[in-house]
């Protein structure tokens, strides 16, 4: 098929987790998919820290009335100083951390130096905050600036076709509903990502696993992206790819 576009993506999420790092790390471009359904009690407005009593969650309030028919790209955000609270919690679990001093102004400049007032805008704001800090160089768009169509995997389909990848990095849940023949057919291959979670000092006691980016950065500091990738893929090729037979039956090109 030749090298081709290398594609991801994921729902806007906050203060993400490392394996979206790892996954955004491997493409070359990545979409900020905004405009599938908001979910209630997800990671859209939300994610844990770790503190001296143990992890806790920080959430952003929401107006979610009618959210089962609200895109994420619409979701506003309350106004009730939630974003004072997070930075005051942070400062205090992480005041001792060894490179707290190297990433809390950058981070609290984007928690109180900035009035969002939608979802979408804080969350890509900050993972571009993110990117920066860890040297992650992808080029970056959001689904809610296209006109994509279809329903779960038919839209991550044509999404792909209207970016004109070639290569598209499901996350290890894609195997759940991806149409790996549709995609195979329309010329892009579809890859899985299983991501191993590294283990690093973390301070607060003994090391607790899926925190958010903030964790890492806090505790390992310039060695955050090489921690991210340790046991883990360094190349999309490296991932699982689906059945070798419809792989090897995707057309070579497609005209568009």
């Amino acid at each position: 098929m030749g090298p081709g576009l290398i594609l991801t993506a994921h729902q806007p999420v906050y203060l993400p987790w490392l394996g979206l790092f790892h996954k955004v790390a491997l493409a070359e471009r990545f979409c900020i998919f905004d405009v599938v359904q908001y979910q209630r009690k997800d990671y859209n407005n939300r994610n844990r820290i770790k503190t001296h009593t143990g992890p806790i969650w920080l959430s952003v309030p929401v107006e979610s009335k009618n959210h089962l028919h609200t895109k994420i790209c619409d979701i506003k955000i309350v106004q009730d100083g939630w974003n004072k609270k997070h930075a005051k919690s942070i400062r205090f679990a992480y005041r001792n951390a060894p490179f707290f001093a190297e990433y809390i102004d950058p981070i609290e400049a984007h928690l109180l130096g900035r009035n969002y007032t939608y979802l979408t805008d804080l969350n890509t704001e900050m993972l571009k905050l993110f990117l920066n800090v860890l040297d992650i160089a992808v080029d970056l768009s959001k689904a809610s600036d296209y006109d994509f169509h279809g329903n779960k995997s038919g839209l991550v389909l044509d999404m792909c076709l209207n970016l004109n990848a070639q290569k598209y990095i499901f996350g290890e849940q894609g195997k759940n509903y991806a149409d790996v023949e549709s995609f195979c057919k329309s010329g892009v291959r579809p890859y899985f990502q299983k991501y191993v979670h590294p283990a690093y000092r973390q301070i607060n006691g003994d090391f607790v696993p899926y925190m958010s980016i903030i964790d890492l950065l806090f505790n390992v500091g310039p060695d955050s992206k090489a921690t991210i990738m340790r046991g883990n893929a360094a190349r999309v090729d490296d991932l699982e790819t689906p059945d070798s037979e419809l792989v090897s039956a995707a057309p070579q090109s497609q005209e568009r």
